[in-house]
């Protein structure tokens, strides 16, 4: 049996579902990804206890933890990567007995986790999902929590050079599937990380669709 995880006296989820879920991201995650989607799991929980939010503690764990596995080897497919990474969740989720509509929260959470305007307005287990993420990769809403928790969270699952490791992530998606970059930020990391980086430009594809004006 896993050890019990406590910060600041909340308890993380355990039952078999949640612990074949940590297996599963362990081995398919470097370590600072891995670390990554634990800490989005930990903001996200201690933002929604801060805010007084009612949610399914376990699904958004579960979508925590595998909301990045869109970006692995394995669950890589040919969709975005927020999507691909939802399939991959939801199939596995199913796969274990977990409740259909669960399964589509959890894929919601997941398809939307980079959604600004659209995820925070969904329900709270989605929304926690994107605030989780965002609070661990931009910093967004991070004063909500207190900075002893903070600092808990870190040395629980320290960053392990996680800036570098997330946008070099980003750029494999951009190299294999630039289609999917079009429109989003990682338009962004390709061009600044891919030599050559060749994007359309939505611009483009407005002049170009099959119209005279």
């Amino acid at each position: 049996m896993n050890a019990i995880i406590t910060i600041g006296g909340v308890v993380a989820p355990d039952s078999t579902l949640t612990r074949k879920a940590a297996s599963l991201v362990e081995r398919v995650h470097p370590k600072a990804m891995l670390n990554h989607v634990h800490r989005t799991w930990w903001f996200a929980e201690l933002l929604g206890r801060k805010r007084g939010l009612s949610y399914d503690r376990e699904a958004v764990y579960l979508a925590s933890l595998l909301h990045d596995l869109g970006l692995t080897e394995e669950f890589m497919a040919d969709q975005r990567f927020e999507v691909d990474g939802a399939d991959a969740a939801s199939k596995f989720l199913i796969a274990n007995g977990y409740p259909e509509s669960r399964a589509q929260l959890v894929w919601d959470g997941i398809a939307l986790h980079s959604s600004a305007g659209i995820a925070d307005r969904r329900e709270p287990e989605v929304a926690l999902v994107y605030l989780g993420a965002h609070v661990d990769v931009m910093g967004l809403h991070i004063d909500e929590i207190a900075p002893s928790l903070v600092d808990d969270v870190l040395q629980l699952y320290p960053r392990a050079g996680f800036k570098v490791a997330f946008q070099e992530a980003l750029a494999e998606v951009v190299r294999k599937k630039p289609h999917t970059a079009i429109g989003t930020g990682l338009a962004d990391i390709g061009r600044r990380h891919i030599h050559d980086c060749k994007i359309p430009d939505v611009c483009d594809l407005l002049d170009h669709a099959p119209f005279d004006s």
